[in-house]
């Protein structure tokens, strides 16, 4: 196994729409296992395959670092099916790091994918997890904490991205 780098914002590849995963082979297998090792050295909740710049419907996540006693999940074609409630809460990613914002999501949601074995699977969540399930489903989709702010809020991180990436220009 090897620790991944993670892409960072404005890395490409994540603003990409992930391709399904369509075969599972000792590639795959690798990958994921990699993707676990990544997650835990970060140290994450949840890891996106296009955070480790791979173009595939997948996210690993283990919720025990935060929440006492969990299992690690491989989730793969994953597509949310049903949601109820809503919440506000502090939220943070790794491929945007340093920041964390207040989101508005859901705050439980059904979702249904396929293992890393290629079962199918259905998970509800709430809290925490319907969080993480919504956040990794979004860079599956190309979409990162940022666009999920008001645009005041956006503009003002983009702000100051830009000027701590000028020579000098670090806040």
């Amino acid at each position: 196994m090897a620790i991944l780098p993670i892409r960072n914002y404005p890395d490409p590849i994540l603003r990409e729409k992930a391709n399904p995963v369509t075969q599972l082979d000792p590639t795959l297998q690798k990958l994921i296992d990699d993707m676990v090792e990544t997650l835990y050295s970060a140290p994450g909740l949840g890891l996106a395959a296009p955070q480790v710049g791979q173009s595939l419907q997948l996210f690993v996540y283990d919720l025990s670092v935060h929440e006492g006693k969990h299992p690690l999940i491989v989730v793969m074609n994953p597509q949310i099916v049903e949601t109820s409630g809503e919440e506000i809460s502090e939220e943070g990613c790794l491929s945007v790091p340093n920041y964390r914002e207040q989101v508005k999501r859901p705050s439980r949601v059904k979702l249904r994918g396929i293992d890393r074995e290629g079962k199918p699977i259905e998970m509800a969540g709430e809290g925490l997890l319907a969080r993480l399930f919504q956040h990794e489903i979004d860079h599956l989709n190309g979409t990162l904490l940022i666009d999920r702010l008001s645009s005041l809020k956006r503009d003002i991180f983009i702000r100051r991205f830009r000027k701590q990436r000028r020579p000098g220009g670090a806040e």
